[in-house]
């Protein structure tokens, strides 16, 4: 009992350690290196934003490929970069999952709709390159966290910012969205409201707005208690819109973890704070057709 008590103490400790100090940073030296192979840097655009690095599964990869998930950052559009999320790379490729972590320009240099191109042009890459890595075409996920989540959504929805690119969103296997905002005006960030030309919105902004039966299958997380992005107009308010249209919807809250907690939870120290990777590995690998 003792040791026990000692042990959820030290958990705890550590837990409290990399949120409120250096998170990413602690996150990342902590992920393990046996699980994958890490291409970095590789071009879907022109700009020096508009790259993303690549997370190959260490373990071989099934005779149809593996499953490929394409995954956008948060950061209300004015921050991130995709070296952060080195740890949500590596726990889903030791999942088995081929994992592309996308940088996107940002607020100041761009505003909405620019960081949804570049997300489009990120995504059909990754769905034009997925067999060349060892990844199945077929079974492409857009998934995303926060403002990356919104990004995820939209293409996953709206099919303007797709087909530019020759694709649709009836080629993705599915979206995963992680606390996103997707009924969000007016914008009370104040971060966010030169990003959306507050307050004169362009429209069609929103992905709950979008949703159809054309969807693809999809995966709801949030926080319970997300104090950043409410859950339960945006991650519940689209789940029940798309359920209208018979899209297939998996709807998961976590106690324990925040909006920013919510994806340090990939991270190798904090999986025990909530199940949300394998939530989304158990979403990914299950049946490709509603």
């Amino acid at each position: 009992m003792l040791k026990a008590t000692l042990f959820l103490l030290g958990a705890l400790l550590l837990a409290g350690v990399l949120v409120v100090y250096a998170p990413v940073k602690a996150l990342n030296v902590l992920a393990p290196v046996h699980t994958h192979t890490r291409t970095v840097g590789l071009a879907y655009g022109p700009g020096p934003r508009q790259q993303l690095d690549v997370y190959q599964p260490a373990r071989a990869a099934p005779r149809e490929g593996w499953p490929v998930v394409v995954f956008f950052y948060g950061g209300s559009w004015n921050r991130g970069k995709r070296g952060d999320y080195a740890f949500v790379g590596e726990a889903l490729a030791s999942r088995g999952i081929l994992t592309l972590v996308a940088d996107y320009r940002l607020y100041p240099e761009v505003r909405y709709p620019d960081f949804l191109r570049d997300s489009a042009a990120a995504l059909a890459w990754g769905m034009a390159n997925a067999a060349g890595l060892g990844g199945n075409p077929r079974r492409v996920f857009v998934m995303g966290h926060s403002a990356g989540a919104y990004n995820a959504a939209m293409l996953a929805l709206d099919p303007r910012w797709l087909k530019p690119t020759g694709h649709t969103p009836r080629e993705l296997a599915g979206f995963i969205g992680l606390a996103g905002p997707y009924d969000f005006l007016p914008i009370e960030n104040p971060d966010a409201k030169p990003v959306f030309f507050h307050p004169d919105y362009p429209p069609g902004t929103q992905p709950l707005e979008h949703a159809s039966k054309a969807a693809p299958r999809s995966f709801l997380g949030a926080a319970k208690d997300d104090s950043l992005v409410n859950p339960q107009r945006s991650t519940q308010g689209l789940a029940t819109r798309l359920k209208t249209f018979g899209v297939p919807v998996t709807v998961k809250f976590y106690d324990r973890v925040g909006h920013t907690t919510l994806i340090a939870a990939f991270g190798a120290p904090l999986r025990w704070l909530a199940p949300v990777l394998e939530d989304v590995t158990a979403f990914v690998n299950g049946p490709p057709e509603r």
